[in-house]
């Protein structure tokens, strides 16, 4: 039998390589980690959560609450140990990331069908020409091995910017200015610290945003886009004075205790350890200097002398035309011993990664079995590998949603709300991946 290789122990290739060894399989598992990490990295620990410690909102009338289900019901090793360190954080499924991490790396290391290889993976084409290679490096892939695969695929690397947002320590925040609550009172309540402006705060604030210094971009970066779904802070407030009042200072649903109003802004914090001593601040992704970070931060009176665990920074996301170079089972059209899986692929999220590493794991374990694995259309799992395949004209990373879907609706019925299409497309989407599941035990 051929040697199955997973290159990269991020979200996808921890759950790409568990999968495969909790079938029998025996996996090689190739981590470039602590031999050389990316400027977006710190730990030297498997599955680290670069960006946010938060998984999204665990909610089923959400598209991406339903992907959670679907890898509960899949037996996914990220969701069950994100479930297990779980931290407060409203209907979202936030986790202690370095705790997170930490037990991953121990399960992985000690699975007796995985062997843990320390080393940057190169030569793809030899070695896949006689074992199966997963490439889930995610969108931090070295230059070595991103060059490697372009050379394979015969297209040019598509970038976009993500971003990292400033955490700051809870001791340092003043609670005269600030509160617990979520929005809207979801969670239990209180899941957020709460720092909100009134309109000539947010005005100065604002004001100090749009003119502060930034990072200048290397030449070879300044033609890369963004990614819409995760914008530097300072770029969405160039949109317009509102633009952050709708996005991730909006008020709304919100009450500050202090006055029994609701703030013009307001910025919120996510709790980032079980300790509960450090908090990421939301939606504040940011390209600024440092200095400026920790300067205009500060203008706002909940955060006036915050103490920064960790300030912002923008690093360069790659991701390969999947449409054009995969097939249905994610392995390459030109090299059929070549799977790939993660942000590479041009999902995005953690989510969404971990879903393409459990899909991988199936359908390269199908190959070696002879074997067909068809994910239901109908279910989030379906809906995103859907997005990676079929997407046609400019291929962009997406996370999952609910637009993602094929349009379903009920036999003799014309019209159905929008509310109840959300029904149904949770209810079948479950009820397909427990039928996936069954027929997979058979």
């Amino acid at each position: 039998m051929k040697e199955i290789i997973v290159v990269g122990a991020g979200l996808a290739g921890s759950e790409c390589a568990f999968q495969l060894a909790n079938h029998g399989f025996a996996v090689r598992l190739v981590e470039i980690k602590p031999i050389k990490k990316s400027p977006a990295h710190t730990l030297d620990s498997f599955a680290e959560l670069v960006c946010s410690n938060s998984f999204r909102s665990d909610n089923l009338k959400s598209a991406v609450g339903l992907m959670h289900q679907e890898l509960r019901e899949m037996d996914s090793l990220i969701i069950k140990i994100a479930d297990k360190h779980r931290v407060p954080a409203g209907d979202a499924l936030a986790v202690d990331r370095i705790a997170f991490s930490n037990e991953i790396t121990e399960i992985l290391q000690s699975h007796p069908n995985i062997s843990v290889v320390h080393e940057e993976f190169s030569n793809l084409a030899e070695v896949a020409k006689d074992n199966i290679v997963i490439i889930a490096t995610g969108p931090l892939t070295s230059d070595n091995l991103n060059q490697e695969i372009m050379e394979l695929i015969g297209e040019k690397s598509f970038n976009f910017f993500d971003a990292i947002a400033p955490i700051v320590y809870k001791d340092s925040i003043d609670f005269g200015n600030a509160w617990f609550q979520s929005r809207y009172d979801k969670g239990d309540g209180a899941d957020y610290i709460n720092c909100g402006m009134n309109e000539s705060e947010y005005e100065v604030f604002y004001n100090e945003l749009i003119n502060a210094e930034y990072m200048e971009f290397a030449e070879f970066e300044k033609d890369i886009p963004y990614f819409e779904g995760c914008l530097p802070l300072e770029v969405m407030a160039n949109r317009g004075k509102q633009t952050l009042l709708f996005g991730p200072l909006k008020p709304v649903g919100l009450v500050n205790p202090h006055t029994q109003e609701q703030p013009f802004a307001v910025l919120q914090l996510r709790q980032d350890n079980a300790l509960g001593s450090l908090y990421n601040m939301v939606g504040c992704q940011t390209k600024l200097k440092y200095n400026e970070q920790s300067r205009i931060f500060r203008l706002i009176p909940a955060l006036r002398n915050a103490e920064f665990a960790k300030l912002g920074s923008i690093h360069k996301n790659t991701f390969i035309n999947s449409p054009a170079v995969l097939d249905a089972d994610l392995s390459l059209k030109s090299h059929e011993n070549i799977f790939f899986a993660g942000q590479i692929t041009g999902c995005e999220g953690y989510v969404e990664s971990t879903s393409t590493g459990l899909m991988c794991a199936l359908f390269a374990a199908a190959r070696l079995q002879n074997k067909r694995i068809d994910i239901p259309k109908v279910s989030a799992l379906g809906a995103i590998l859907n997005h990676i395949l079929e997407h046609k004209d400019n291929y962009q990373p997406s996370n999952i949603n609910f637009g993602l879907f094929p349009d379903i609706k009920p036999e003799n019925v014309k019209k159905i709300k929008k509310a109840d299409k959300k029904d149904l497309i949770v209810e079948q989407s479950l009820e397909n991946i427990k039928k996936l599941k069954s027929n997979l035990n058979k």
